[in-house]
């Protein structure tokens, strides 16, 4: 019981992945603060954790407001004593093209992804700062965020935003003994399951069969229990020195992300006019220009989609 005693929040975590966490807090010793907008989900979750002979409270409120963080860690508190653990993983999602994308699009996905962690993270560091026991924040960031995906501005937007206050609240929270980490998941969603790719993988979970290596290995997807033991171990006493750390994780691999550094570095007396780019770009440059976007193996042919 690595987390036995220990005291987690867990925000999204009525069904999904977010469940997937908190419920292997609660198996590792924590109790575990359930949070959902949807009151039938955290009630379900927080019954599946207690039926498995862990501890659980809910609270049914949206995360992006300072209320719910506030909320949160009360609970935490007045029902456990105490709280070790912030894993932020509440999200939205409004996907569109940039031309196609409204205000509110853009403002709902921002609200909860990065105003959510920052509100929920800054209320558990005030508390754990004066409890003077150190913690574990934990932050679900994206591929998106270190990537680019199609369609996505607004997320990819909140999840580049997640990584980027992590490092620094990796700086600052150091010398109290708290830790601040993403944590990239790639696994079978909601999100996943409407992505033909991801079809063959997706059905054989649905199905109780073993994922095909493919996905596991070569693609490193699987499912939402393969990422919540990084989760759990991050939110662990062994994991004390680990901080500022982008890690992904899916199926049979995990991922140390690195943090952005130049891909090449050139010099030219007088600076880099227009002229001098103009000519210098082919040779010099271009071959450093970084890709965007995933890219994924070709798929193979087995777990190609049906024509319709």
């Amino acid at each position: 019981m690595s987390l036995d005693g220990k005291v987690a929040i867990v925000t999204g975590s009525g069904r999904g992945l977010g469940l997937a966490y908190a419920r292997e807090l609660a198996r590792r010793g924590a109790s575990v603060v359930v949070n959902d907008i949807d009151a039938r989900a955290t009630a379900d979750a927080v019954a599946a954790i207690e039926a498995s002979g862990g501890r659980a409270v809910a609270v049914t409120a949206p995360v992006g407001p300072t209320e719910t963080a506030k909320e949160l860690v009360s609970t935490a508190v007045a029902h456990f004593g105490r709280l070790d653990i912030l894993v932020t993983n509440a999200g939205v999602l409004r996907d569109t093209v940039l031309w196609k994308m409204t205000d509110d699009d853009f403002d709902t996905v921002v609200d909860v992804h990065l105003r959510g962690t920052f509100t929920c993270v800054r209320e558990a560091v005030q508390h754990m700062r004066q409890a003077g026991g150190g913690g574990r924040i934990i932050c679900i960031g994206s591929p998106t965020g270190q990537r680019g995906t199609f369609g996505q501005t607004n997320y990819a937007a909140a999840k580049a935003g997640i990584v980027g206050m992590v490092r620094t609240w990796a700086l600052e929270l150091k010398r109290a003994g708290i830790t601040a980490n993403t944590v990239v998941p790639v696994a079978a969603t909601a999100m996943t399951a409407t992505v033909p790719y991801f079809a063959a993988a997706v059905r054989a979970e649905a199905d109780g069969e073993p994922m095909p290596a493919f996905f596991r290995h070569d693609l490193g997807f699987g499912t939402a229990a393969d990422v919540a033991g990084l989760v759990a171990f991050l939110a662990s006493d062994a994991a004390a020195q680990v901080t500022g750390q982008v890690l992904g994780v899916g199926g049979d691999r995990l991922q140390i992300w690195t943090h952005p550094e130049a891909a090449l570095t050139a010099y030219r007396e007088g600076g880099w006019t227009y002229d001098a780019l103009r000519e210098a770009w082919p040779t010099t440059f271009d071959g450093a220009a970084q890709s965007v976007g995933e890219r994924f193996p070709e798929l193979p042919a087995r777990f190609q989609p049906a024509n319709p």
